[in-house]
């Protein structure tokens, strides 16, 4: 049988009686260790499966787009120095009818050569069969189908390059080039209304007009190229066939998304854990420190009978790291669970044919060490204080505390507070700087949730001032080429069309100094009423009649203000080169954004007066009648109605949230709770005594409960607008970290997030408070004062 040491029993026997704010520590340390196994393991699951993803269905390093090109043009091309494979495809936008939705659909069809799979990007096939050669047979993505239940042999109606045809279902397919499914031009996915469908390229060529040519190349570069250089020669090669200028693969929109996913976890895994560590550094700090107060006596004993002072420390740092180990081994169980549970999180969002959940050992060793680090670091000093405490000395009773009258007292201000009040404000004072950590701990707490939910409020003012400000249309309609401005005039003539508005994007590389960005420069009319730039204050901004409008972020890209002057390079057409003057920086939260006079740029494009959409303004009566005759016209590419999408990306967003809010509320409850109930349960055990004899000399129960309790909700609502204010810092911290060039997220924090945040503490103070007023109820008058001398 194990015989444990003296100094081991006392240890268990210490752990026993501090059971309480042991697991309240340990429920802090488990949360910090949670954060960063989860976030860790998940970014290197989601990391090692992208990779053997791309590796196995060889995504592409390279992407371009031309207008038209024949298809000898993809010799020229693997000619190209540093380029590696090659593959020619046709692309084509089609508008979709799915039987039983009636809302508009888009979709873009990408062909496979020769009814089987392609050199890059493969596929993986998730159900059914490549389609046949030479038939209508069609892959679906498999995040579409599911959105509309659709299975192989179902048959869907499309409208190819304005022809009807017939599409037979083959089979279910993912791909590495559409990990998240979205349309070009959207930022948020809608599954429902946009969908990736594969066709046999000798059957959707014909359909575009592509017959022996192509519109979209992928490639490879070759090893030891560099990228920069090989994308110049490909652009080069196909510039005069259109080409919209190529781009890597750190362009490409899927692959943009999920490696801003991953900047995002970073933070957040690095962020989260260091708040959760400091405040378990701290609690630790003040209950050793109360411990060995508390057993000074114990200390001197264990001296006395020949105890070393390394013994000594050991020993307390042993009482320490019990507890961090508990917190360590709870948090990376909690950590393994949620990393698979927000494994499946991220397969809702981004398709893989699988996630390979992946728990590096280092994660742990370094939960692990972190834990420990902490631990000891904020326990040091108390440990060194057991360790200098001499034995004669330790024997004897502390030196009682000095109360002295307190600020309020010296200012006269006394006779407006009762007794036990000023008794409150004395202790407090008495040990401020305790005071000052118990309420940045708790202010911790509220600050972590302010910074969680602040991200809702971003995403309230995003769609309210893009979609509802900026943007005000109701339909988009885009033109499969660039067409006359009558189009638009045809359209506004509809019924139920109130208003109507051309816009049109040419393809630009904008060029600051050493700083390029390709982007698509929009067209705006000087009048317009349903597209505006609007400036910080939300004004619209006015279109000059040269010169160019930035978003903020863009301008932030290109290093470019109001008054400087970029070189514009147009990537079709003419491909013409000019300088236009920065003529102001507007207010943009998604995607980034360039506009300049419609006229102006249709001359800067050097094509007369196209369009290559509009923007509708509908009576909502006739929506359904609308969308019906837009579909019908073969010139139209895709319809994209603006409330169903913001609805569809509203509700994705706010089923994210409320998991996110609630695992934030869940951590924020245990930080609070665990300085609360620690501080509470100290502050009992330092001044029993003190209650006790205020209950003997006639102070009645409620007001021996407001002396301990009052001083806890004194700290609590000093830590709330402290908290308020951390939360506010940290959220700036996390816009600064998180800006993108997908969406730029505002600094905005609403009434309900503090008051939400002011619950969540309020409610872990009022927990703690009742768990403390039932032990003081329980306090035995006679045991705690019996003399200690």
């Amino acid at each position: 049988m194990l015989k444990l040491r003296a100094l081991d029993r006392k240890l268990l026997r210490d752990l026993g009686q501090m059971r309480g704010q042991a697991i309240a520590i340990a429920f802090v340390v488990a949360a910090g260790v949670a954060s960063w196994v989860s976030m860790a393991s998940i970014m290197d699951s989601l990391q090692g499966t992208l990779a053997a993803y791309y590796r196995d269905y060889r995504f592409a390093d390279g992407f371009a787009t031309v207008r038209r090109a024949p298809e000898r043009v993809a010799d020229r091309l693997r000619a190209v120095a540093g380029i590696g494979h090659v593959e020619t495809r046709v692309i084509g936008a089609a508008n979709l009818d799915v039987r039983g939705f009636d809302e508009p659909v888009t979709s873009v069809i990408v062909s496979l050569p020769g009814a089987g799979q392609p050199a890059l990007n493969r596929l993986v096939i998730r159900s059914g069969q490549l389609p046949a050669a030479r038939s209508d047979e069609v892959l679906l993505n498999e995040v579409f189908a599911d959105a509309h239940d659709l299975e192989p042999g179902d048959s869907i109606t499309a409208i190819l390059n304005g022809r009807y045809r017939v599409l037979t279902v083959s089979g279910i397919a993912l791909s590495p080039e559409y990990l998240m499914q979205i349309q070009p031009g959207a930022f948020f996915p809608d599954p429902e209304r946009f969908g990736v469908l594969w066709m046999d390229r000798d059957v959707l060529a014909p359909a575009y007009d592509m017959d022996g040519a192509f519109n979209d190349v992928v490639f490879t570069i070759a090893p030891g190229a560099r990228t920069a250089d090989v994308i110049e020669r490909v652009d080069a090669v196909l510039r005069q066939y259109g080409g919209q200028g190529a781009h890597g693969r750190e362009d490409q929109p899927s692959h943009s998304l999920i490696s801003e996913e991953f900047r995002q976890l970073e933070t957040m895994s690095t962020l989260l854990p260091a708040i959760f560590l400091a405040v378990a550094a701290f609690l630790l700090n003040i209950v050793v420190s109360r411990l060995v107060a508390l057993q000074r006596e114990q200390i001197a004993v264990l001296k006395a009978f020949g105890y070393t002072n390394v013994a000594i420390g050991v020993h307390y740092l042993k009482l320490v790291l019990v507890i961090g180990l508990l917190g360590a081994l709870l948090g990376i169980a909690l950590g393994i669970w949620a990393g698979a549970a927000m494994g499946g999180l991220y397969l809702e969002f981004y398709r893989f044919p699988a996630l390979d959940y992946t728990l590096r050992a280092s994660v742990v060793v370094l939960a692990v060490s972190f834990t420990g680090g902490a631990a000891l670091l904020g326990v040091i000093r108390a440990v060194r204080n057991a360790v200098r405490l001499a034995p004669a000395e330790a024997m004897r009773p502390p030196a009682p505390a000095t109360y002295r009258p307190t600020i309020v007292e010296r200012l006269g201000l006394q006779r407006f507070f009762d007794q036990p009040t000023r008794m409150i404000m004395r202790n407090l004072e008495r040990q401020s700087i305790k005071s000052l950590l118990t309420v940045l701990g708790i202010a911790a707490g509220c600050a972590l949730l302010v910074m969680g939910l602040f991200f809702g409020d971003a995403f309230d003012r995003i769609i309210r001032v893009q979609y509802g400000i900026a943007q005000r249309h109701d339909l988009a309609v885009t033109f499969i080429e660039p067409t006359s401005s009558s189009a638009v005039q045809e359209l506004a003539a509809l019924p139920g069309v109130l208003h109507a508005e051309p816009m049109r994007t040419v393809p630009v590389r904008l060029r600051h100094g050493h700083r390029e960005e390709m982007i698509a420069l929009q067209g705006v009319p000087p009048d317009a009423y349903l597209q505006r730039v609007i400036d910080p204050d939300l004004r619209p901004l006015a279109i000059p009649p040269s010169g160019v409008l930035l978003s903020t972020r863009l301008g932030e890209l290109l290093d470019a203000r109001a008054g400087d002057q970029l070189e514009v390079e147009v990537l079709e057409g003419t491909r013409s080169r000019t300088l236009l003057t920065v003529a102001g920086l507007g207010e943009q939260f998604v995607g980034l954004g360039a506009y300049m006079e419609l006229d102006e740029l249709n001359r800067l494009a050097g094509n007369g007066q196209a369009v290559s959409g509009a923007l509708l303004m509908i009576d909502d009566a006739y929506a359904n009648a609308i969308t019906g005759r837009l579909q019908d016209r073969p010139r139209i590419a895709a319809i994209t109605a603006q409330d169903q999408a913001i609805n569809a990306v509203r509700t994705t967003f706010e089923s994210s949230m409320l998991v996110m809010t609630a695992v934030l509320s869940l951590f924020a409850g245990i930080i609070a709770f665990g300085v609360i109930y620690n501080s509470a349960r100290i502050s009992l055990s330092e001044r029993d005594r003190e209650l006790a004899s205020l209950r003997v000399l006639g102070f009645r129960r409620g007001e021996v409960a407001y002396i301990l309790l009052g001083e806890l909700a004194l700290l609590v609502l000093l830590a709330v607008p402290v908290g308020f204010l951390f939360g506010g810092l940290g959220a700036r911290a996390l816009v600064d970290r998180l800006q993108s060039d997908m969406y730029q997220i505002p600094l905005v924090l609403q009434s309900d997030t503090f008051a939400i945040a002011a619950s969540v503490v309020l409610g872990a103070g009022a927990a703690s408070a009742l768990i403390v007023l039932r032990r003081l109820n329980e306090l035995d008058l006679v045991g705690v004062l019996k003399t200690r001398e």
